[in-house]
């Protein structure tokens, strides 16, 4: 069945250039709302090991607390897609900062494991509303190339180095104040983004012919659910055997949940969340692909390489900050540098160059041990990886969105965002488990050697700590290698503005 929709937008007038102050400002807020998301998603990192001591999380359970914002951001951003081409990009920006701004601060002021997790809940919730409306903004805003791609380079740009700035921001803040401050940091920055997207965001309204347009709720209840169980059946691994009930048995769910939702979205669904056929665009198809590696990659390394500097470099929260600078340095000229060449050239030879430096920079930081130095071990891996990966966030998001309709620049937005964020969650908790499982096997080894050298039994040492986080970097390695792989699927051809039109046909 087709539906036909005729969408009146109301837009700033100057949608083609790119000087203007009003776009400026514009771009501006889209800028800064991505950065709040992927910040958050980041600066946790650093002040883990204090939360943990405060609220007395488990070893194994403190992954949630990023987790938590990860898997409801990726079960939520499809659905926040499609409300802002349903209900106007600007209302549902609002939305998001609100509920994300909100959030922040009850997570500011928890005081068990349990309340902060699901302040990190809802924080993701609120972020799975707000990342795709950034992008719609852009994507119906710039619609020349070179424009677009400066605009897209930009917000790649912030994307990257955001995640990086959050060490830094997380470990100044953890040294000298406090980690509530982590959180409670994003209530006047929400609220002075809420009054700048209302103040310069254009709304879209969408005016129906026909039957009402829904919002297909089961499929999003569907991904939701089946993500968070296959997730949560990974994280469960270690601790119990991958032949355990404990974890077959949410992994068997969350895969009979995925499966729904497929089948929702091929047969049942009168207004898809996802229609399948926009996979037959090969561009969007592969764009996901690499963009599921590549994050699942990089927001790895975030975690991991942050516990390399703390536990086996010994260094404080605040130095761990300081030395992910020329990483935030690297991802902000490779996502912004780069732009003017992807029209040139097409995405697909940035995304190879790009992948390949980030592979090289992780195999390099996965030997970094305890007699490792900061400036010959260190700081050319991180430069490597950093030019790299912004390099990468910057063609992904111009191949996953270019060419399209306007009236699709939602549910593409939505769809990477989507796929970032499972890249992110299955990458961090699939590494956890290895990594653990690497710690646990050399602490125990420790503890059979001669009695005068007997290791206490659970402790890990600093060697053990040492190659259980260099296996998980090794690993991330080989998540940038299959986004390389993946990156020659996307098409060779130069980037074209996307069709311009106010009819939408949407297959149910």
């Amino acid at each position: 069945m087709t539906v036909t929709d005729r969408t009146e937008e109301r837009t700033a007038r100057p949608r083609r250039g790119g000087s203007g102050p009003h776009l400026r400002l514009i771009l501006a807020a889209c800028c800064l709302g991505q950065f709040m998301n992927v910040l958050d998603a980041s600066v946790v990192n650093v002040a883990l090991p204090v939360i943990s001591a405060d609220l007395r999380f488990t070893q194994h359970n403190l992954q949630f607390v990023n987790n938590a914002y990860t898997v409801v951001v990726c079960g939520f951003l499809l659905l926040g897609g499609r409300l802002a081409d349903l209900f106007g990009q600007r209302r549902v920006f609002l939305c998001g900062v609100g509920l994300f701004t909100f959030a922040s601060l009850v997570g500011g002021a928890a005081d068990a494991p349990a309340a902060l997790v699901l302040a990190r809940a809802f924080q993701g919730l609120g972020a799975a509303v707000m990342a795709p409306a950034t992008l719609t903004v852009l994507g119906t805003t710039f619609t020349e190339p070179g424009v677009r791609a400066k605009a897209f380079g930009w917000w790649s740009a912030v994307s990257g180095a955001a995640g990086a700035i959050g060490v830094l921001a997380g470990g100044v803040i953890t040294e000298w104040f406090s980690w509530r401050w982590i959180f409670l940091v994003n209530v006047p920055v929400g609220l002075l983004l809420f009054a700048g997207v209302r103040w310069v965001v254009p709304e879209t309204r969408p005016r129906r012919t026909g039957p009402s347009r829904g919002l297909d709720l089961p499929g999003a209840v569907t991904v939701t659910l089946g993500l968070m169980s296959v997730v949560y059946a990974v994280s469960q691994s270690h601790a119990y055997g991958w032949g355990s009930a404990r974890v077959l048995v949410p992994l068997a769910g969350g895969a009979l949940l995925l499966a729904a939702f497929l089948l929702i979205q091929a047969r049942f669904a009168r207004h898809p969340l996802v229609p399948l056929g926009i996979f037959r665009n090969r561009s969007v198809a592969a764009a996901n692909l690499v963009a599921f590696f590549g994050v699942a990659a990089l927001f790895s390394t975030f975690y991991f390489f942050t516990l390399v500097l703390q536990q086996v470099l010994g260094y404080s929260p605040l130095r761990t900050g300081l030395s992910y600078l020329p990483l935030s340095l690297g991802m902000a000229l490779g996502g912004w540098g780069i732009a003017p060449l992807v029209p040139r050239t097409g995405p697909r030879p940035i995304l190879l160059g790009g992948l390949t430096l980030t592979a090289a920079g992780l195999l390099l930081l996965s030997r970094v041990d305890t007699g490792a130095g900061y400036l010959t071990d260190v700081l050319a891996p991180c430069l490597l990886l950093g030019f790299g990966m912004g390099a990468v966030l910057n063609a992904t998001t111009n191949a996953a969105t270019a060419g399209l309709a306007p009236h699709q620049a939602g549910l593409a937005s939505g769809l990477l965002n989507t796929t970032r964020q499972l890249g992110s969650a299955v990458g961090l908790v699939t590494l956890a488990a290895l990594s653990a499982s690497r710690i646990d096997a050399r602490t125990a080894a420790g503890a059979r050697t001669a009695a005068g050298a007997r290791t206490a039994a659970g402790t890990p040492t600093t060697d053990a700590l040492a190659s259980g986080y260099g296996l998980a970097l090794t690993g991330a390695a080989l998540f940038a290698l299959a986004g390389l792989a993946a990156a020659l699927l996307v098409p060779v051809r130069k980037q074209s503005s996307p069709p311009q039109g106010r009819t939408e046909k949407v297959a149910a």
